[in-house]
């Protein structure tokens, strides 16, 4: 705080209130009262008398608010192996770049052959908790019913990976071709955002078009955590798709992206509204967000809603636009530029358009 800034005072401070608990200003003046306050309240032997009747408040608030424990752990998927056994396709996808293993071409095949053992096991035994989740939802399977689709769900999976990984050589090269900073492929491989971002998509897109629930979202709500690059494994996206940047980039579960196709910082596709039935209810399994055609650039900040918004080919969309309605082909969309306003000491001026 600067010097020419007044501190708060104790007057300030006692009407900083909320639900009767007083809320610290961070005067220094007052930091001793703030450390000495409740000292009163302190209860010896709190970890054996308090505690198990704060046990017995949290039980009953469970058995009050539900939806928010699953406690029995059935036909629940492990978020903890979900990700490891991602970390591992990763490592499969672009080997010596991820992962810890020291690998070289006189050990490659044993590698492989060892990972991929281990993804099929544990992936599959996630894969069927999954399918028994909705089961248990609908109806009851028959026996052995989602065992068996998990072994052919990551059977295909992995005999996919060759296909993936073609993919992603797109994506890379359109990435390091795309961008004028890129020194190589191998930094764009261990540094670009979006190589996570895309990969991860391109994994979990596999396991959304085979029925599996809650695997793909949590695959790739991870990585959004990680990277900022907000893909929903429902989404199509083509070949040499490349997110510069990529931090606040929204890709939502219906929207169509053709080949050769690029996105800034801040894009978005979203849904433009969301139709409800009688009660209310959103009604779901409908296209509502954008299409975009091939060799469409879009910068950043753009926003695109709607089904109805269907982008054309050899398209080039500004930064900061907002979209919701059909772009020709060989379309060029910018906002026109503002006036700017220079506000000095005595007098202001104003930047004419150009």
């Amino acid at each position: 705080m600067s010097s020419n800034q007044s501190q708060p005072t104790a007057k300030d401070c006692k009407e900083c209130k909320e639900k009767n608990r007083e809320l610290d200003c961070w005067n220094p003046d007052r930091m001793i009262e703030t450390l000495m306050r409740n000292n009163d309240k302190v209860e010896q032997n709190w970890v054996e008398k308090g505690l198990p009747n704060l046990v017995d408040d949290i039980l009953i608030n469970y058995e009050k608010i539900g939806g928010m424990d699953h406690l029995e752990g059935r036909d629940l998927p492990s978020k903890k192996v979900v990700l490891e056994v991602l970390d591992d396709l990763l490592t499969i996808l672009f080997p010596g770049y991820l992962g810890d293993s020291e690998i070289t071409k006189a050990n490659i095949k044993y590698h492989l052959g060892t990972k991929l053992t281990s993804v099929y096991t544990r992936l599959t035994g996630e894969v069927e908790k999954s399918l028994k989740y909705i089961c248990r939802k609908i109806s009851e399977c028959p026996q052995d019913i989602c065992q068996k689709r998990a072994d052919v769900v990551v059977k295909e999976l992995l005999e996919r990976l060759p296909e993936i990984r073609s993919m992603l050589s797109g994506d890379i090269q359109a990435a390091y071709k795309g961008d004028p900073a890129a020194v190589s492929t191998d930094e764009v491989i261990l540094s670009y955002p979006c190589v996570l971002a895309i990969s991860t998509y391109r994994i979990a897109h596999e396991l959304y078009l085979d029925g599996v629930p809650l695997i793909p979202r949590i695959m790739s709500e991870h990585m959004h955590s990680l990277t900022g690059i907000d893909i929903h494994p429902g989404a199509k996206i083509g070949k040499n798709f490349f997110i510069d940047h990529g931090t606040g980039v929204v890709i939502g579960e219906t929207a169509e992206i053709g080949d050769n196709v690029k996105l800034y910082q801040g894009v978005t596709l979203g849904a433009l509204s969301f139709p409800k039935d009688e009660k209310g209810n959103i009604i779901k399994g409908r296209k509502r967000h954008p299409t975009v055609g091939n060799n469409v650039v879009i910068y950043s900040g753009a926003t695109l809603l709607g089904a109805e918004t269907v982008i054309g080919d050899n398209v080039v969309i500004g930064g900061n636009v907002w979209i919701t309605s059909p772009v020709a082909s060989g379309t060029k969309i910018t906002i026109a530029e503002p006036e700017q306003k220079y506000k000095m000491e005595n007098h202001t001026t104003e930047k004419q358009k150009p």
